[in-house]
C-alpha cells in the first residue's frame, strides 16, 4: 500500500470515533497492551507527560511541548483529532511523522489488526509510541483521547500527569455528573507520579484528592499557585500578567494563542513546567517565554480563536461542548465588531440544546455540517436553533457557508466558524 491507500485503510476499515462515535470506543486497554507488547513496549523507552481534561488539552499540550523544545529537548507530541492531515497527530519537534513510517508501521502491524480488530485510536496510539521510541525523543507530551482511566494512552507511566479541567462532554461514555467525569479523568493519576490540576470545582476537587491519596501521588492545583492580574491583546498576541502566590512576584508572558481562555491553560502550563524543573528538567524563564510566544509557530496549533482574515475578521475555533462554547461567547463579547455572523455545525452526540442556548440571538447564523457520519444534519440543527430564537439558513458545507457569510459581511463585521473540530478542519483557508 502507498500512503493514501494506508490512510484509507486506517480511516475506513477500523472503527473510528470521530466518524461513528461511541461504537468505536473500546472500554478497556487490552488491545493497546497487545499492540504495544507486539512492538516490544515502545512507551517504556521514552519519558512522557500525560494530559487529560474536558477542554484545553490540545492548547496545553502544544504550549508545554513548545517550551520543552525551546529548552533544547527533543520533544514528541501526540494529539487528536487532526484537522487536515492524519500525521498532525504525531510530531517530533513540531515536524509531522513521515509518510513512509505510517505505511511501514501499518504493514507491520496488519496481521495483528486482523487478529484483534482494534479501533483506529488504538492503532494510532501504538503508532505514536513506536515513532517516539524510534526517534529517541527526550520526552513526549501525550494527550488523552477521551476520558482517561480507559483511554488507550493510559498505559504510560509519565513524569507528570496533568488534568486541565472537568466539564460536560461525552456523558454517554464518561458519566452524566461532574464527579463521575472527574473520576474517569483522574484515572491517569499514577502511583507516586505528581499531578497538576488546572481548574477544579467543589464537586471535583475531592475526587482528585482521593485518587491522589490512594496513589500516594503529590497533587498541585494550578489555580492556587498563580493567578492572572491583568491581560490585553497586543497585535497578534495575548499579553498576560501572572502573579505567583506567596511571593507576589509579577511575570509577563506573551502568547501567540489569542483566545482569552488560554489564560487558564497558561497557569496550568506554568505549574507543569515548575514540576518538571523539580524533577531535574533544565528550563529557564527565557525559554518559557519563547515557547509561549511561538507555540503556534513551533508546533502548528490551529483552530483556537485563530484569525484567518481581517476586514471582515474571520475566526476559527474548535470549541464544541458547553464549556467550550461559553469560552467562545466570552471571547466574542470581548471583541469589537459591527455585526456578528456565526457558522456552526455539530455532531449528533453532543449536548446540542445546551450549546445553542449559550449563543447570542443577535447573530446571523449559517447552519452546516461536516462530511462525517456523526455530523448532525444542517436542517435539523437549524430547526433546533430556531426553536431557541437563533435565525439563519442552511448550507451544504462549511466553505459554501463561509463564502455566503463573506458576501453579506461588512469589513467591520466578525465571522466565527465553530461547533465541531471536523467542521473547522474542512475550512479551505
Amino acid at each position: 500500500m502507498n500512503y493514501q491507500e494506508t490512510i484509507d485503510f486506517l480511516f475506513h476499515q477500523l472503527p473510528m470515533f470521530s466518524r461513528i462515535g461511541a461504537a468505536a470506543y473500546k472500554k478497556d486497554l487490552t488491545n493497546t497492551i497487545r499492540l504495544c507488547n507486539a512492538l516490544n513496549n515502545p512507551q517504556a523507552r521514552f519519558k512522557s507527560v500525560h494530559i487529560a481534561g474536558t477542554n484545553g488539552k490540545g492548547s496545553t499540550s502544544h504550549m508545554l511541548a513548545a517550551i520543552l523544545q525551546a529548552a533544547g529537548y527533543k520533544t514528541g507530541l501526540y494529539t487528536s483529532p487532526h484537522l487536515k492531515d492524519f500525521r498532525e497527530r504525531i510530531k517530533v519537534n513540531g515536524n509531522v511523522c513521515e509518510e513512509t513510517f505510517v505505511v511501514e508501521f501499518t504493514k507491520k502491524i496488519k496481521p495483528l489488526i486482523a487478529e484483534i480488530e482494534p479501533s483506529f485510536f488504538e492503532i494510532t496510539v501504538a503508532m505514536a509510541f513506536e515513532y517516539f521510541a524510534q526517534q529517541n525523543v527526550d520526552i513526549a507530551i501525550i494527550e488523552v483521547g477521551l476520558g482517561g482511566r480507559l483511554d488507550s494512552t493510559n498505559i504510560i507511566t509519565p513524569e507528570l500527569s496533568i488534568i486541565t479541567n472537568i466539564g460536560f462532554d461525552h456523558m454517554n461514555l464518561l458519566g452524566n455528573t461532574l464527579d463521575k467525569i472527574a473520576f474517569e479523568k483522574a484515572g491517569i493519576i499514577k502511583q507516586h507520579i505528581p499531578v497538576v490540576v488546572g481548574e477544579s470545582l467543589p464537586v471535583t476537587k475531592p475526587v482528585f484528592l482521593q485518587k491522589a491519596e490512594l496513589m500516594i501521588a503529590p497533587i498541585v492545583f494550578a489555580q492556587e499557585k498563580r493567578w492572572v492580574a491583568d491581560w490585553q491583546h497586543k497585535q497578534e498576541h495575548l499579553v498576560v500578567d501572572v502573579v505567583t502566590a506567596g511571593t507576589g512576584e509579577h511575570q509577563r508572558f506573551e502568547l501567540d494563542l489569542m483566545g482569552i481562555y488560554q489564560m487558564k491553560n497558561l497557569l496550568t502550563v506554568l505549574e507543569a513546567v515548575h514540576q518538571l524543573q523539580i524533577k531535574g528538567f533544565s528550563i529557564n524563564h527565557e525559554q518559557i517565554s519563547y515557547g509561549l510566544s511561538h507555540s503556534k509557530k513551533i508546533n502548528g496549533l490551529h483552530g483556537r480563536w485563530e484569525i484567518l482574515h481581517y476586514q471582515p475578521k474571520i475566526v476559527l475555533d474548535v470549541g464544541h461542548n458547553e464549556d467550550g462554547m461559553k469560552q467562545i461567547v466570552e471571547q466574542i463579547e470581548n471583541t469589537t465588531f459591527s455585526h456578528l455572523h456565526i457558522i456552526i455545525g455539530m455532531v449528533k452526540d453532543k449536548e446540542i440544546d445546551k450549546v445553542l442556548q449559550l449563543l447570542p440571538k443577535y447573530a446571523l447564523y449559517y447552519f452546516t455540517q461536516a462530511n462525517i457520519p456523526r455530523a448532525l444534519n444542517a436542517e435539523s440543527l437549524r430547526l433546533k436553533a430556531q426553536s431557541l430564537g437563533l435565525e439563519g439558513k442552511t448550507f451544504l458545507n462549511v466553505n459554501e457557508a463561509l463564502a455566503n457569510a463573506k458576501q453579506h459581511a461588512k469589513s467591520s463585521d466578525l465571522i466565527v466558524v465553530c461547533g465541531s473540530v471536523f467542521l473547522v478542519g474542512e475550512v479551505e483557508a
